[in-house]
């Protein structure tokens, strides 16, 4: 037990989920053809920039949920935000509530900016078919 003091609440409920590292994404997004990204952040940040194909779900709109609910169950989904910490929430609620197919960009976009570079924020991510 004395060991668990020493690890972060957040470290452990982040260590629940399925976490996709930023330096990985690319290979993982071009082997899950039917994931749906969603993007967790505002409707303002989600246009100033997002991955191509992202729909919007704003985990801090009282909506949040009823928009969740309305997606499949048995559907595959990742969800990103800036820094990981919204979309962490998101997934744990959704895993919680029986979606088991989702996924988390560790990260978030900063990680992804830090670890393979600004490209996202320069250009759209294009999805390989």
């Amino acid at each position: 037990m004395a060991d668990q003091c020493n690890i972060k609440r957040w470290d452990l409920l982040k260590g629940r989920l399925k976490n996709v590292p930023a330096t990985s994404f690319s290979d993982w997004w071009a082997a899950h053809p039917t994931v749906l990204l969603i993007d967790c952040r505002r409707a303002d940040e989600h246009q100033a920039v997002h991955l191509e194909g992202s729909v919007n779900i704003d985990y801090l709109a009282y909506s949040f949920w009823d928009e969740i609910e309305k997606l499949p169950r048995d559907g595959c989904y990742l969800l990103y935000c800036n820094t990981s910490r919204r979309s962490t929430r998101a997934c744990t609620l959704m895993q919680n509530a029986g979606y088991e197919q989702t996924f988390n960009l560790d990260g978030g976009l900063k990680a992804w900016k830090e670890k393979v570079g600004d490209i996202i924020f320069e250009k759209a991510v294009v999805r390989k078919k």
